[in-house]
C-alpha cells in the first residue's frame, strides 16, 4: 500500500470519529450528562456535555458511515483506492467511541483543575481516537484488523492531531470557537 492509499484510507475510516464532537457542539445544550452533579469540589464533567450533544454526535458518525459506505464503490473508481465500507457495529464503536473519548478527557481535564475549554495538549488531540479504536475493534475485531493495519493506525495518529489543531483554528477564526485550541 502506498502512502497516498493510506493516507486516504486512514481519513476515509476515521470520519465516523471525527464528525460526531463537532455534530455535538452544534447540536449541543440541554441538559448536562454529570446532572451538575460534583465530585469533591469540581463537577463530574461540566456543562458542556450533554446528552443531546452526545446523542447528536453519535447519530452524526453513524449516518456519515451509512453515507461513505453508499459512495465507497464510487470513491473507489473515480480515486483507485480501496476505501473500507462500514459495518454497523463498526461505525458505533467508532461514533460512539469519538464521544466517549470526549466525555472521559472532560472527565480528566476536571479533575486535573482545568476549566471548560481549557487546553490540554496530547489529550484533546487523541482523546477520541484513544477509545473509538479500541471500541470498534472489541465491535467488529474483523473489520477492523481489515481497516486499521499498523499503518493505518500510525497515519491516524500522526494526522490526527495536525486535523484537530487546523480545524479548530479555522473554526477560532470564523468566529464558531472561543478558543484556538
Amino acid at each position: 500500500m502506498t502512502l497516498l492509499e493510506t493516507l486516504v484510507i486512514a481519513f476515509w475510516a476515521m470520519l465516523p470519529a471525527y464528525v460526531p464532537n463537532n455534530a455535538a457542539v452544534l447540536a449541543g445544550g440541554g441538559r448536562p450528562i454529570d446532572g451538575g452533579r460534583t465530585w469533591g469540589d469540581k463537577r463530574v464533567l461540566g456543562d458542556g456535555k450533554t446528552w443531546r450533544g452526545t446523542a447528536a454526535g453519535i447519530v452524526a458518525g453513524l449516518a456519515l458511515a451509512g453515507i461513505l459506505s453508499l459512495f465507497a464503490g464510487d470513491v473507489e473508481s473515480a480515486i483507485g483506492v480501496d476505501v473500507p465500507e462500514f459495518t454497523p457495529l463498526a461505525a458505533l464503536g467508532l461514533a460512539a467511541g469519538a464521544m466517549l473519548g470526549d466525555i472521559l478527557a472532560s472527565f480528566l481535564k476536571r479533575r486535573t483543575g482545568r476549566q471548560r475549554g481549557a487546553m490540554f495538549p496530547g489529550l484533546d488531540q487523541l482523546d477520541f481516537v484513544v477509545v473509538s479504536l479500541p471500541l470498534a475493534a472489541v465491535l467488529d475485531f474483523a473489520w477492523f484488523t481489515d481497516v486499521f493495519t499498523w499503518e493505518v493506525i500510525l497515519v491516524v495518529v500522526i494526522l490526527t492531531p495536525i486535523l484537530h489543531v487546523s480545524t479548530n483554528m479555522i473554526a477560532y477564526k470564523l468566529g464558531l470557537k472561543n478558543e484556538p485550541w
